[in-house]
């Protein structure tokens, strides 16, 4: 009969330890997944300055744009918090959309081997950041779950775990694309 009180104290423990084992692969897995982003965005970075001496030359009326990439670039590369990369993220996606649809203005520049080698590489990479993205948020998703629901909330309220945010997509992006046929 000593096993009785040994199970009443061992079932809780187990339990307490699972809970907490899980809380601490969710958060990591939450921090893995981020770190890919982290390193697909330092190659974005990374290919801005070919980017912009690539265009350069075309583009006189779209400098405010280029300044903005520019800006941008030196100031993720300083190092900045998570939060500010997820906002950077949403500008800087925008501001390369903006350059990529003034392209269309420019016939040389869309001819040219180069560019034209730049904007696959540019647009592969923004793929997969696309799909490190939806990858980041399953894993927030998981994660949020887990630190707001009973039983695990109170386990994470003891770890001073807080939810995070997702990487969501700029109301500036969300907007309907005009297209323009009458050309």
């Amino acid at each position: 009969m000593w096993w009785i009180p040994v199970a009443i104290l061992a079932v809780p423990l187990i339990i307490l330890v699972l809970i907490y084992n899980g809380l601490i692969a969710k958060k990591n897995r939450v921090a893995n997944v981020f770190g890919t982003i982290d390193v697909m965005l330092k190659k974005r970075f990374d290919l801005i300055p070919q980017l912009v001496v690539a265009v350069k030359g075309y583009m006189k009326h779209e400098r405010e744009v280029l300044e903005e990439i520019t800006q941008m670039r030196a100031r993720a590369m300083q190092g900045i918090s998570d939060e500010e990369q997820v906002a950077m993220d949403g500008r800087m996606t925008e501001a390369l959309n903006k350059v990529m649809l003034a392209v269309e203005n420019y016939p040389d520049l869309k001819a040219s081997g180069n560019f034209l080698h730049l904007q696959r590489t540019m647009t592969d990479l923004e793929e997969q950041i696309s799909a490190a993205r939806r990858a980041y948020n399953a894993a927030v998703m998981d994660y949020n779950n887990a630190v707001e629901m009973f039983p695990t909330n109170i386990v994470a309220g003891m770890m001073s775990y807080k939810t995070k945010r997702y990487f969501e997509i700029p109301a500036e992006e969300r907007a309907a694309v005009k297209v323009n046929l009458d050309r």
